[in-house]
């Protein structure tokens, strides 16, 4: 009965037939005006209908108008949708290795995550051999937001890392949890928008998040401190579609599509740095310190991330899930990312 209704839906809430040749139905769940729909998902849309001279058009259903986060895989892969935002960390348990790229430590920019998770999970890739392909999807674009920094409330001098022992922060679980308790942190499991209140009441003492999400979620005033550079995690997203769906599509098509992910993810990804370091000045400019960490402190960090990562890949490993090998493939793409060639 829910299939029936989702198709009824989609059908009721469909933009008018336009004079294509294909249609694909395309989803998410993120709110109208979101960073992520405006820096990379309506600029792919308008990328790959361009390219195809009109013979391609996308129907967008944003906002959960067809599911949560959490439904995504399974409306792609049973083809109620023919494109589904697909977060690995809604649905972990069927996707375990993606997050790899959410790992803190490794790199510090949207363009360095990006890049290399795109060349793990586009076809051929490690990724997409070992947990898209097996799951019957196919991903045509990714998405990172920027490593994210510690967002501090009122914790007076943020002389190092020392001084934030005890602190509360929020954090989203997983890694992100494991890495602030190896420095002394406690994590407080809540959702963005209870932030602001527990901030500006005292009941938590910063947040993990990117610097553009701050004004999101209107932070801006209790904020007193934002670290800058580091990496204590990130979300990856691949908005991917049924392989079955994929199969039915002209040859040409195809590598349109194919074409349009690796543009995209370039060109959204350095959108992403530089709002980015949009934030970063404007926060300044909001009379908000920006703190750096000495060279002592940066080897606290790194040695808390690795634990971390070895951790993640150890405990995969013991669950019969090829961790190891996928911290490995990881590393390995992102020393060609930054080398300027992230193909496989």
């Amino acid at each position: 009965m829910k299939a029936i209704a989702l198709g009824a839906l989609l059908i009721a809430v469909a933009s008018p037939a336009r004079a294509a040749e294909i249609t694909l139905r395309m989803g998410d769940s993120l709110p109208v005006g979101h960073v992520i729909s405006e820096t990379a998902t309506k600029p792919w849309i308008d990328l790959v209908e361009k390219k195809s001279d009109g013979r391609l058009a996308i129907d967008y259903f944003p906002a959960e108008q067809v599911g949560k986060a959490k439904d995504f895989l399974s409306l792609t892969q049973t083809g109620l949708l023919d494109i589904g935002y697909i977060g690995p960390g809604y649905v972990s348990e069927k996707m375990p290795l993606s997050a790899v790229a959410e790992l803190p430590g490794a790199s510090r920019t949207s363009c360095e995550v990006m890049r290399t998770y795109w060349s793990l999970v586009k076809e051929g890739g490690w990724l997409f051999e070992h947990e898209y392909a097996p799951n019957g999807i196919r991903p045509l674009f990714v998405i990172a937001l920027p490593p994210y920094q510690m967002i501090l409330g009122d914790v007076g001098a943020v002389t190092g890392v020392e001084a934030l022992r005890g602190k509360k922060i929020r954090a989203s679980g997983g890694a992100q949890s494991l890495t602030l308790e190896a420095l002394g942190i406690v994590p407080v499991r809540m959702a963005p928008p209870e932030i602001y209140e527990a901030m500006t009441r005292g009941m938590i003492d910063g947040a993990l998040l990117a610097h553009i999400s701050v004004g999101s979620y209107k932070l801006t005033a209790p904020t007193t401190a934002v670290t800058k550079g580091e990496n204590f995690g990130t979300v990856v997203v691949a908005y991917s579609i049924g392989e079955r769906k994929w199969d039915s599509l002209p040859e040409d098509i195809q590598t349109l599509l194919k074409e349009a992910g690796d543009e995209l993810t370039l060109s959204a990804c350095a959108a992403f740095d530089q709002k980015e370091g949009r934030a970063a000045n404007e926060l300044r400019d909001a009379g908000i310190t920006i703190v750096d960490f000495g060279e002592e402190d940066e080897k606290v960090l790194r040695a808390a991330s690795d634990k971390i990562a070895g951790e993640w890949a150890a405990s995969l490993d013991e669950r019969g899930q090829a961790g190891s090998e996928a911290l490995t493939a990881f590393r390995d793409a992102l020393d060609r990312a930054r080398a300027g060639s992230p193909e496989q």
